[in-house]
């Protein structure tokens, strides 16, 4: 099998750090395989031999044959001892030994053995070439003690010591340091299974760009396999010695045949001709399904054309693959397809590392997946045309959204001269139904009672700060308290990056205005400032305000409104920090409201994540639920200004209630009941009422545990639930005269068990 001529072609290229061998073996009628073909391993010696500074292979047919930095350096580090070797004219004549006229047909075949080592058997095989050596010396050895004359002992001492010093330089290299516990019994010529445990490429089709370890590492433990959908699979493994584990994904796109590679190929080449506008842009949605629609028809003539037969369904699956790569986000869509997911961070310089996530089980996790840098300018592009937003040296960062069929994400994207290697990438994806207090409930981020403290302060129209550190959960925790709020009242969002779920609050029956403002990040642009967006919601009639963010001058406005009483409704928001004072600090200090508009907020929620005692660990957990009291005058924490409701116990694993909501020594419970007849002067009242909806919520997840009916805790069964709960509250109140706990469950049970058997049945 040679390699002719006229398949030799290769270039030399820069990509960031990296500089590339590209080889072009589109004519090859196999598969380019350093590990498999002895001769294409070859070829690649004596290419980087000219070119000692490659930090990367690329062979490209169909699919792109990609060996990484580790590989390649293992190669380079064989060409240089080839190399070194092949011009010492010293070793290939036997120059270093002292030659006696009587041994000469002795020097001629050693000097055989050993060129055909170097020259050849090093190139194709230098595992081989080492088996081959050692064997060597240890023939040598034993003729020596057969030896008896002095003068062919010291020739033949001299040989051994030459076959050491090539041995002694093979050692040096980590290709013969990695193979030699797999050297015994190596039949040199035979087999190369032992290259196939060190030279593992990466495989892409040529229609991307993104690399993709197809493969994982040989000693890979698998903890678990599941599938996104039937084409896609994800495995997770344990890596020894690495203390992350690898997320190895399987796109359908890594399935294909070379058929269809090829007819994608064409028909990406053909669509990407046209360039989507922004006009475009800002319909992605229609624009996805437009390309779709052209790239499905044209796959079928292209199919036809080459005399293929494929279905409708195939060239539909083709399509998909299609829009993911001209117009669409390539694998990083398939990875936010996962509702396992988190987080995913692409890291500058692009192109060197793996895509990192973080998985809602397995934690921090290295992928399989290896982007482009034509891949991060791909996507930039597209982030500025999505938002309208500046992505340049003088804004260096861009926060959106991206909406896709089956997940949405917040995007922070980074650039020079913020990020001094280029563009990075962070993802941030959020729940496909929103967050509920009984999902959290079942996860431990929160006990019932708090879920039925938290029910209790949503109803009474408080103003509630959900605090925490970033990957805390205070957003998903702000979503879960969006569907406590009764679809009666009219609900305003107000983000400069939609991450609350109001999309699905829509659908859900709510009535809900989002109002996006600029970023807090940007200096200007033609979207209005949160400040004058909050003004302006007040505009709007009367309405639950939420803030997804609170970190500029638009916390002076939310507090004007709050302090002089223009919301009637809840109002609730995140914020940065670590405890209540911390809160306090970020608000009074950093924003500069003023000490007594502070006094407006009557709640703060803390969240953070807990570790686990060997670090490797972490659970989101809400820590504290504290009142802001009103009688301090300059510092909450010093006069007593912050008081706990319910603090977290870490023995158990819980949040616990404070005495002072045993009690009931709480002037926010206490200004709720004054306004409610059933629950004035009545602090048992109220507390019956907080142990009902925490009862509720508990019992929730017990029957989803119980049938195993996870929808139960999903948003939709939730705000039913809350509905009927309130309409049986209504009932009972006019029956009796005031709300009793005990009838109230007791109706809201045999409904929820109705509404069991019917889905059973």
């Amino acid at each position: 099998m040679a390699l002719q001529k006229k398949e030799r072609s290769y270039e030399v290229i820069r990509e960031g750090q990296d500089t590339i061998l590209r080889i072009n073996s589109s004519s090859w009628s196999y598969s380019p395989s350093i590990e498999n073909n002895p001769l294409i391993m070859a070829r690649v010696i004596d290419l980087l031999v000219e070119n000692p500074n490659i930090t990367r292979i690329i062979f490209t047919q169909r699919r792109n044959y990609i060996y990484n930095y580790d590989q390649t350096q293992m190669l380079v580090e064989i060409a240089n001892v080839y190399n070194h070797l092949s011009k010492q004219k010293n070793f290939l004549t036997l120059g270093l030994i002292n030659k006696g006229m009587m041994f000469e047909r002795l020097y001629e075949g050693w000097r055989v053995v050993l060129q055909n080592i170097i020259i050849n058997l090093l190139r194709q095989d230098p595992i081989g070439a080492y088996v081959e050596v050692i064997r060597l010396i240890r023939e040598e050895k034993i003729n020596l003690e057969k030896t008896d004359n002095l003068e062919e002992s010291q020739v033949r001492t001299g040989y051994i010591d030459l076959l050491n010093n090539i041995r002694r330089l093979l050692e040096e290299t980590r290709l013969i340091s990695l193979a030699k516990p797999h050297t015994a019994g190596y039949s040199v010529g035979q087999t190369r299974d032992t290259y196939r445990l060190f030279f593992r490429p990466e495989i892409t089709p040529d229609f991307m760009f993104t690399r993709l370890m197809a493969e994982p590492p040989l000693e890979a433990e698998e903890l678990d396999i599941y599938k996104l959908d039937k084409d896609t699979e994800v495995n997770i493994f344990k890596i020894p010695g690495d203390i992350k584990y690898l997320y190895h994904l399987t796109p359908p796109e890594f399935k294909l045949d070379e058929d269809k590679y090829e007819l994608l190929d064409l028909a990406r080449r053909a669509l990407i001709e046209h360039k989507p506008t922004k006009e475009e842009f800002t319909d992605p949605e229609k624009m996805r399904q437009t390309f779709f629609n052209i790239g499905r028809d044209l796959l079928q003539e292209l199919a036809q054309h080459k005399g293929l037969q494929i279905s409708l369904k195939e060239a539909e699956d083709l399509a998909n693959i299609l829009v993911r790569y001209t117009v669409g986000f390539g694998l990083i869509e398939v990875l936010l397809q996962d509702p396992k997911i988190q987080d995913v961070s692409i890291n500058g310089p692009i192109g060197e590392t793996p895509i990192f996530v973080v998985h809602q089980e397995y934690d921090e996790c290295t992928t399989n997946i290896i982007p482009s840098l034509e891949d991060g300018e791909s996507w930039a592009s597209k982030f500025r045309l999505l938002s309208g937003r500046p992505l340049d040296e003088a804004n260096p960062v861009l926060d959106t959204e991206l909406l896709l069929k089956n997940a949405r994400a917040r995007v922070a994207v980074i650039s020079k001269p913020l990020n001094p290697h280029g563009l990075a990438f962070a993802f941030r994806r959020h729940r496909d139904d929103p967050w509920t207090y009984p999902l959290f409930i079942k996860n431990k981020m929160m006990s019932p009672l708090a879920a039925g403290l938290l029910s209790f302060l949503v109803d009474g129209a408080r103003t509630i700060l959900f605090s925490g550190t970033r990957s805390s959960g205070k957003t998903s925790l702000l979503g879960s308290t969006l569907v406590e709020i009764m679809r009666k009242y009219r609900v305003l969002v107000v983000e400069d990056t939609q991450e609350l779920p109001v999309d699905a609050l829509r659908k859900l029956g709510y009535n809900v205005q989002a109002m996006k403002v600029r970023s807090a990040l940007m200096h200007a642009s033609s979207e209005l400032g949160a400040d004058e967006g909050i003004r302006t919601s007040l505009r709007l009639g009367d309405s639950s305000l939420i803030v997804g963010e609170i970190r500029s001058i638009e916390a002076q406005a939310l507090y004007e409104a709050m302090r002089i009483g223009a919301l009637a409704n809840v109002v609730a928001g995140t914020i940065h920090g670590a405890d209540p004072y911390s809160v306090y600090d970020r608000v009074v200090n950093d924003l500069k409201v003023p000490k007594t508009s502070f006094k407006a907020t009557d709640i703060i929620v803390i969240s953070n994540p807990v570790r686990s005692a060997d670090g490797l660990h972490r659970f989101r957990r809400v820590l504290q639920i504290t009142e802001v009291r009103k009688h301090w005058e300059d510092d909450p924490l010093r006069e007593n200004g912050f008081v706990d409701l319910m603090t977290y116990d870490t023995k158990e694993d819980t949040l616990k209630p404070s005495q002072d909501l045993i009690n009931g020594d709480s002037e926010i419970l206490k200004s709720i009941a004054g306004n409610i007849r059933e629950f004035v002067g009545n602090w048992d009242a109220v507390w019956d009422n907080i142990l009902l909806r925490a009862r509720i919520k508990e019992t929730l997840v017990k029957y989803a545990l119980k049938t195993k009916f996870d929808w139960l805790l999903e948003s939709k069964f939730t705000v039913q639930s809350n509905d009927i709960f309130h309409q049986i509250s209504d009932q009972v109140k006019e029956e009796v005269g005031y709300i009793d706990s005990k009838r109230v469950f007791f109706q809201w049970d045999e409904w929820i068990k109705r509404a069991i058997k019917q889905r059973q049945l």
